[in-house]
């Protein structure tokens, strides 16, 4: 343990030098940098001390939304998935500088953090290609192209808003996704119809710039791109639980429904093929039933 990093503070903002993200960033912020469990010392950090948190977190409201025309709040209780994807870069920044404590003691850390069992349930809003064409067609000309871009590839947001210039390369098609949650760099080779897409995006940009910006340069972030979203999904006349992630999760069912291997899909999305197994395993089932069903003498 580098010996600057004296409290669970200093261990967050260590993890943010190392993993960069909003997410994380937005949870610590909200969660951790005010909170008495900020200025426990690393040394001295026990399960206790995390148990206390937890309940702090499950307790505090989460916002539902902010309109645009005030500065009005709505909150809803905390449910027990959003818990679970709150405590993870917490989870995560301490066990980068911490190692477990024994099972069943108070040293055990990590045993207050456990996410809850059967909390995280699979995305059910599918916006088929017609609606997300709708979508596109119904957003303003600043946000178009990024949710373009979300619905022709199974990009999280985040790592789509990440996106600089230099990480596409026209001449051999290859996208480098590099700031994404599972912090490791990956590339994907585009059929030519997107590529032309992305050419069209980077064309009279500096290398560093973002391929998505916003009107003034600055990069996409989620405070930005809800609102032109939710927009265009009223104008569109499509559920209004449709989001950015809605997105994703479609694009993925494509693919899963097109007979992509799981293993492609879980590597283009930048997740695991558990996780696709997980959330997507059914419509794999599905396909498996209607194959034998062609057989069928």
């Amino acid at each position: 343990m580098a010996r600057d990093m004296v409290t669970v503070k200093d261990a967050c903002e260590a993890y943010l030098r190392e993993k960069p993200g909003s997410i994380a960033e937005g949870v610590f912020r909200r969660h951790v940098y005010d909170d008495p469990i900020a200025k426990v010392k690393l040394e001295k950090l026990r399960r206790h001390h995390l148990r206390a948190w937890r309940k702090r977190l499950e307790q505090a409201p989460a916002l539902v939304t902010r309109t645009k025309e005030s500065d009005k709040k709505r909150m809803k209780e905390r449910s027990k998935s959003t818990v679970n994807r709150d405590m993870v870069p917490l989870r995560a920044a301490l066990g980068m500088v911490l190692k477990p404590g024994s099972p069943n003691t108070d040293a055990a850390w990590q045993e207050a953090l456990r996410p809850f069992k059967g909390a995280d349930k699979r995305r059910e809003l599918y916006l088929d290609r017609d609606e997300r064409k709708k979508l596109i067609d119904a957003t303003c000309d600043e946000a178009q192209p990024f949710v373009k871009a979300l619905c022709l590839l199974p990009l999280r947001p985040g790592a789509l808003a990440g996106l600089t210039v230099r990480d596409f390369d026209k001449r051999t098609r290859a996208l480098t996704v590099g700031k994404d949650k599972n912090g490791n760099p990956r590339q994907l080779t585009m059929p030519p119809k997107i590529a032309a897409f992305f050419e069209a995006q980077v064309q009279d940009k500096l290398p560093t710039a973002s391929i998505f910006a916003r009107a003034g340069g600055e990069a996409w972030n989620k405070d930005a791109w809800k609102y032109p979203i939710k927009d265009a999904v009223k104008a569109a006349g499509l559920p209004s639980a449709a989001s950015a992630y809605t997105l994703r999760h479609s694009v993925i069912t494509d693919l899963i429904r097109a007979r992509l291997p799981i293993l492609t899909v879980a590597q283009l999305s930048g997740t695991s093929v558990a996780m696709i197994e997980k959330h997507y395993g059914h419509l794999v089932r599905d396909d498996a039933e209607e194959a034998l069903a062609s057989i069928a003498i």
